[in-house]
């Protein structure tokens, strides 16, 4: 009879749970991952027990190329078992700090940047590979930006290391966090970023100063007071966190202000064009982390990096309006935990770098979003 019971119970139990679940509304469907597909085969598997540390830069060069890099310092202990001295494991060692693969994921050479004489920063925050083929490395926390060759010499430093001098300083950098140049001009176009609150422009060729704005185009001020944040806050008039930067082929500079959740957008000489706020009630570090554009003659799509959210947000170019999502939250393939950098290809391939996951990873588009 016990048994008896404790089966009608069960049964009784389990109707009640189905049932519940009829009542209750179906998840509402998200358009993520609605237009593009994860290759889980990229990159391919590293060699020799590498593992990254949080990665805080991806690039694509004109050869198609993608290009990484990351703080090999921060990683778990027990992921560096092998580099410990004495070792402790069998695995695993840091992986160098800048790694080229090619289109299908394989490696194609990496950088020792241990052995330069230069200060190769513990969290190098950025990456950019113009159109000569320099490769430049956002210093942020020695104030620096460094330009290399291919290879990896050092052929120019833009700021005074470990110096920072505020927001109006012609000739030092404030936790510079991205990096962008113009192939008509060679002008480098700097988010800086983390204390400054501008953009700043040097000439690509001998780092010369050129030129600098805040946010809406004015004068940055460093004793600005920001306001209250959330969906009914007034903007703030001064830059939050300068963290992403690009330039479309009309001649227009776009700019992630992380803490703000905004693109602010202008022209090459400072001069505002327009803004969009993106997920304004999202508070900690914002919603506005990186930004990229779609392939084509008109750049339709602009790709927005949210961190906070773990989410990429597609933008309509034309007028900024969302249109479309990619990706949610989770540790699987195709999630993001902390996504921090996105770059783009001519097959409009995106590239995402992870700084909590870890990881990078590539969505391969269709329908609107395929070339």
């Amino acid at each position: 009879m016990k048994n008896t019971r404790t089966l009608r119970r069960g049964m009784a139990g389990l109707i009640a749970l189905v049932l519940a679940g009829a009542c209750t509304p179906a998840p509402a469907q998200t358009p993520a991952n609605s237009g593009f597909d994860l290759d889980p085969d990229w990159p391919q598997p590293f060699q020799e027990n590498w593992v990254l540390g949080s990665v805080t830069g991806v690039a694509v060069d004109g050869r198609g190329h993608i290009w990484v890099t990351h703080a090999q310092g921060m990683a778990t202990a027990a992921a560096h078992g092998a580099a410990a001295d004495p070792p402790v494991s069998l695995c695993c060692v840091p992986a160098p700090g800048v790694m080229e693969f090619d289109r299908q994921g394989a490696l194609v050479q990496s950088w020792d940047t241990s052995s330069g004489d230069y200060a190769w920063p513990d969290v190098p925050h950025g990456i950019y590979v113009d159109h000569n083929d320099f490769v430049w490395v956002a210093s942020r926390p020695h104030h620096q930006l460094l330009k290399f060759d291919r290879d990896g010499e050092l052929v120019l430093t833009i700021g005074e290391l470990d110096v920072t001098a505020g927001s109006n300083d012609p000739d030092r950098l404030g936790n510079p966090a991205g990096v962008w140049v113009d192939p008509g001009t060679n002008e480098v176009f700097v988010a800086d970023g983390y204390r400054n609150r501008r953009v700043v422009v040097y000439d690509g060729e001998s780092g010369e100063y050129l030129r600098h704005w805040g946010a809406y185009g004015e004068t940055p001020d460093d004793d600005y007071v920001y306001g209250p944040r959330g969906a009914d806050a007034p903007p703030a008039r001064q830059f939050g966190t300068v963290h992403g930067i690009v330039g479309s082929a009309d001649g227009l500079i776009y700019v992630a202000d992380r803490r703000n959740n905004r693109v602010q957008v202008f022209q090459q000489d400072g001069t505002f064009v327009q803004e969009k706020v993106v997920a304004p009630a999202t508070l900690a570090s914002g919603s506005a982390f990186d930004v990229a554009l779609s392939p084509g003659p008109d750049q339709d799509f602009l790709y927005l990096m949210d961190g906070t959210n773990h989410k990429i947000w597609v933008l309509q170019r034309s007028d900024l309006e969302v249109v479309d999502e990619l990706g949610r939250g989770g540790y699987q393939v195709g999630q993001f935990v902390r996504p921090h950098n996105i770059a783009t290809d001519a097959e409009g391939n995106i590239y995402t770098s992870e700084a909590e996951t870890k990881r990078v990873q590539r969505f391969v588009p269709r329908g609107a979003y395929a070339p």
